[in-house]
């Protein structure tokens, strides 16, 4: 995965609205999604494409999900997060014997599913080089953001604010986006909120670097990160 490529991601999933609301989000968080609703043309596509990770659910028509991460194990590496409705603890430990790297019990809040994803990727070394190529990069524990090798004292709302700037960096992201999709912030707070709170993001990337602005305003919309 080179700096340029967004991360692949392959959902093998038989519920059409569940495929649609996890394209729609991993999209806005720089994710390409491709969707199969039948376990055969997800092992059909695996052998043609490469993904970056696979969302597997375990009930599948014709074939049984631990069945299926057999099937990809034969061919490809490709991390699997098992996403399932079973709550049979048996699946759970067959599915992590047989080769997949994670299991995720439905329902979920689709933010711990990108969190699950970067994680993984972390781990295996898919995002090992386009991290290291970035003036930000996330801590190991996945709670600090360093910024040209120093750690920035943020807190929560700030590092919800720069983490969505990150992930979808050299991107516009509106202040609404900013607002809703950040854990700590109250969703009943004002746009304008989001506004003080990066500049005191931009003042404390300031301190560090003087000489360039990393955040940039986008008229009528929100802010963006540039970092190349």
């Amino acid at each position: 995965m080179s700096n340029n490529e967004s991360i692949k991601v392959l959902i093998i999933e038989d519920d059409p609205e569940l495929l649609m609301a996890l394209s729609i989000y991993l999209k806005k968080y720089g994710m390409e999604t491709t969707c199969a609703d039948e376990p055969y043309i997800g092992l059909s596509l695996i052998t043609q494409q490469k993904f970056d990770v696979v969302i597997l659910d375990l009930t599948l028509p014709g074939m049984d999900g631990l069945e299926v991460i057999e099937k990809i194990r034969e061919s490809s590496n490709v991390p699997i997060i098992i996403s399932s409705a079973r709550n049979d603890l048996t699946d759970k430990v067959i599915g992590l014997e047989r080769g997949a790297d994670d299991y995720m019990p439905k329902p979920y809040d689709p933010r711990e599913l990108v969190t699950r994803i970067k994680t993984i990727l972390r781990r295996v070394g898919g995002s090992v080089a386009k991290e290291n190529s970035s003036n930000f990069i996330l801590g190991d524990n996945g709670h600090t953001i360093k910024f040209k090798g120093k750690t920035l004292d943020l807190t929560a709302a700030e590092f919800d604010v720069l983490n969505i700037l990150i992930n979808q960096k050299n991107a516009a992201v509106s202040r609404e986006q900013l607002l809703y999709d950040s854990k700590h912030i109250d969703d009943a707070s004002s746009i304008k909120n989001i506004d003080v709170i990066v500049s005191r993001i931009r003042n404390k990337l300031a301190k560090i670097d003087p000489n360039n602005s990393y955040i940039k305003p986008v008229r009528g919309v929100g802010y963006m990160l540039i970092d190349e």
